[in-house]
């Protein structure tokens, strides 16, 4: 059992970070609470009563109280985060006791655990605002799309912004090759196969390889391609707590995983040639991806068929236009120097990326 008590709420600590705090002289409840803390990757303070040094109930996170200790702390200062944790699924007095402790939650275990996990993870992993997400898809095979997610996920760290460059194509041949990083060490998309309930952000950032200052989750060179929808809601519900930026490459078709991401995207550029067939390509998916992406823009890449133009092309796929994606000479040769797109600061495709991320992140800070 799990329930929210309605109160007149007290003063917002903050968001303080640090560790959660546990009340309580139960040493049953105490053990189960422990578990919960270390699942979320937390290591809480433990007291019996109040803590004595100054600040130390107002400073916490989140305040775990067990029932047993709700009389020892009913003097304490009303403030958020705090919930009030039971065993006995008949006692219609904890409500009161809640109530009488200014508590945000009543929690009755075994029910509710997953909840409070979640809810620990949050205040371990100081929790603020999401990183802003973007999806890149190319409109037809060869559009470009991967070069385009490397060069966005390049830019941004270069900028001095977490990144994330998640692969979601696995039959895309790995954007850790096309970074340069196919031997280096950390967790491919197999290792999260299993994923059903929460991911911890940190934990997931630490496993991953990290590559020109920015962390890539790619496929290995095995079997599996495919991911089951619940570790893809997963590991990008944990990108996204870490803040930052994550860049998406996509692929073109819209299966369940794909789904799944595309509903944490915040906004999806749609690669498109500039030529008519790859247009009419490029409209077909824009219409499956705007069925779960409502934010979908068109970046259009040259040479430009007769009558083209980078308007005309956003007008007849009905899109917003992102800008052209400019050509860049230095990644005709990667093959040689494996110059990772949008390496080259001053080049034309990291300077395209940084005026996207300037509006992007702009647009964001004011929505």
């Amino acid at each position: 059992m799990a329930g929210t008590v309605t109160h007149d709420p007290p003063p917002d600590a903050g968001g303080l970070q640090g560790r959660p705090l546990i009340v309580t002289e139960d040493a049953g409840l105490l053990d189960d609470l422990l578990r919960l803390c270390a699942a979320a990757g937390a290591t809480p303070e433990v007291h019996h009563g109040l803590p004595e040094r100054r600040g130390g109930w107002e400073a916490a996170p989140l305040v775990l109280v067990g029932d047993d200790a709700a009389r020892r702390v009913r003097g304490a200062a009303r403030r958020r985060g705090v919930v009030l944790v039971g065993r006995d699924q008949d006692d219609s007095g904890i409500w009161r006791r809640a109530i009488e402790i200014g508590a945000d939650h009543v929690l009755v275990l075994p029910d509710g655990e997953q909840w409070l996990v979640d809810r620990i993870a949050d205040v371990a992993e100081g929790v603020g605002r999401p990183a802003l997400t973007v999806g890149v898809i190319g409109g037809r095979g060869g559009a470009g799309a991967s070069t385009l997610a490397c060069a966005l996920a390049v830019t941004s760290a270069r900028e001095g912004l977490r990144t994330l460059l998640v692969d979601a194509d696995p039959l895309g041949g790995g954007l850790d090759v096309l970074l340069g990083g196919e031997t280096a060490e950390g967790l491919r998309w197999p290792a999260f196969a299993a994923s059903r309930g929460r991911v911890g952000g940190g934990a997931l950032e630490e496993s991953l390889p990290e590559l020109h200052s920015l962390r890539v989750l790619s496929w290995d060179r095995g079997d599996c391609v495919a991911v089951p929808p619940q570790a893809v809601r997963a590991v990008l519900a944990a990108a996204r707590r870490r803040g930052g930026a994550v860049v998406v490459d996509l692929p073109r078709r819209v299966d369940e995983g794909v789904a799944e991401a595309l509903a944490q995207i915040d906004l999806g550029l749609l690669v498109a040639p500039a030529e008519l067939r790859a247009v009419a390509a490029a409209a077909r998916v824009a219409s499956a991806v705007g069925m779960v992406l409502r934010d979908l823009r068109v970046a259009v890449r040259g040479p430009y068929a007769p009558g083209l133009d980078d308007r005309e092309v956003a007008r007849l796929l009905g899109l917003p236009l992102a800008g052209e994606v400019p050509v860049e000479s230095a990644l005709r040769r990667s093959g040689e120097g494996r110059t990772p797109p949008g390496a080259v600061a001053r080049g034309p495709l990291a300077r395209f990326c940084t005026a996207f991320w300037e509006r992007a992140l702009i647009e964001a800070a004011a929505a």
